[in-house]
C-alpha cells in the first residue's frame, strides 16, 4: 500500500511513546509486531524528488511484503503526518525543498511522540556532512544511494524486520577477551560463525593465508580501532584495502571505536571502513549494521559468480 502525500495533514491525535529506548534514536518497534502477529510496519519516506520517492516506495513494497509506505516531498508535510499517525521507520533526504533534512530529524526527536523511531538519512549527494560523519545525534544511521535501491531493502529490513538467523563468517579482531566474549555471543546469537583473533597481525596473516590457498575467506572483518599490537585497527583496514586490494564490496570492514571526534571518524571512513560502530556497543545496532553489510557483499559476490559462469 502506498500513499504519496502532498496536501494538508489531519488533526494530530494522541499517540503512545515507545516503552523504552537506547542511545542513537533506538526503540521498540511495537510489542505486537515483535511477537510476529503479521501487523504491517509503517514507513515514512521524505524526499523532494518524486522519482526518488517512487523508486524507494516500489523497492520497499516489493522487497518487504506487507509494509505500508507513505511518502511526501516536504518537511512541513512530514511534520503533519508525524502528528497524525505512527510510523515504525523514517527515511529522510538531506536536502528538502523547505528545510534541511537534519532539521526534520531534530523535529522527530524533540517534537513528536515518536521520538525514538529510527530515522535514516538516504542520500546520494557527495555531501561534506556524510564524509565528516557530522549528521548529529538525531540521525540513527545513513544509507548511501550509490549502493543501489535494492540494497536499501536489506538495510530497512535490518531495522523493522531483522532475520531470526543468518549465515556468514566474521573475522573479529579484539584484544580484550572480556569484550570479545560478549560481542562474540551477540554475533553467534544471530547465526554468525566468528573467528576471533587478538591482533591486527594475526588477522592479516589469516587473510593472506586464505588468499594464498584460494579460499573465500571471511564475509566481513569486525575490528576494534585500538589494538595492543603494532597494527591498529586503522592500520589493518588500510592493509586490507591497499596491500590485499580488497574493496568495500569484496570484504566489508566494520570498525568499532569509542572515538567521538568527527574528524577521527572521518579518517576511518576515508581509509576504507564500510561503517563504524560506536562503543559502548548496542547489540541490535551492531547486528543490524553487520548483517546488512554481509547481505550486500554476499549478493554482489553471487552476481559476480553468475556473470563469470
Amino acid at each position: 500500500m502506498m500513499a504519496d502525500s502532498g496536501g494538508s495533514g489531519r488533526a494530530p491525535t494522541a499517540q503512545h511513546r515507545p516503552d523504552h529506548a537506547v542511545r542513537g534514536g533506538w526503540a521498540s518497534m511495537g510489542r505486537e509486531a515483535d511477537r510476529g502477529t503479521g501487523i504491517a510496519r509503517r514507513v515514512l519516506v521524505v524526499d523532494g524528488s518524486r522519482v526518488a520517492r517512487q523508486l524507494i516506495t516500489r523497492v520497499l513494497q516489493e522487497g518487504l511484503h506487507g509494509v505500508l509506505v507513505t511518502s511526501c516531498a516536504t518537511g512541513a508535510r512530514a511534520q503533519e503526518l508525524l502528528g497524525s499517525e505512527p510510523f515504525d521507520f523514517i527515511t529522510i533526504s538531506l536536502r528538502l525543498p523547505d528545510m534541511d533534512g537534519l532539521e526534520l530529524a531534530h523535529f522527530v526527536r524533540t517534537s513528536t511522540a515518536q521520538a525514538y523511531v529510527p530515522v535514516i538519512v538516504v542520500s546520494g549527494d557527495v555531501d561534506d556532512r556524510l564524509h565528516r560523519r557530522a549528521l548529529g545525534d538525531d540521525v540513527t544511521d545513513y544509507f548511501d544511494k550509490a549502493q543501489g535501491f535494492p540494497a536499501l531493502v536489506d538495510f530497512v529490513r535490518g531495522y523493522i524486520a531483522p532475520p531470526a538467523a543468518a549465515t556468514g563468517e566474521v573475522l573479529y579482531v579484539e584484544d580484550s577477551r572480556v569484550v570479545a566474549l560478549a560481542t562474540r555471543r551477540m554475533l553467534e546469537k544471530v547465526g554468525m560463525t566468528v573467528r576471533h583473533v587478538t591482533s591486527g597481525e594475526d588477522a592479516l596473516a589469516m587473510l593472506e593465508t586464505a588468499e594464498a590457498q584460494g579460499q573465500p575467506g571471511p564475509d566481513l572483518v569486525l575490528t576494534d580501532v585500538s589494538l595492543k599490537g603494532a597494527l591498529t585497527g586503522g592500520d589493518l583496514l588500510e592493509r586490507i584495502r591497499s596491500q590485499l586490494g580488497y574493496g568495500k564490496d569484496r570484504l566489508p570492514v566494520l570498525v568499532m571505536t569509542a572515538e567521538e571526534n568527527p574528524l577521527a571518524q572521518a579518517a576511518l571512513i576515508a581509509r576504507g571502513a564500510n561503517d563504524l560502530v560506536e562503543k559502548p556497543v548496542e547489540e541490535r545496532l551492531l547486528t543490524t549494521k553487520l548483517l546488512f553489510q554481509i547481505r550486500v557483499a554476499q549478493r554482489l559476490r553471487a552476481g559476480a559468480r553468475a556473470r563469470a559462469a
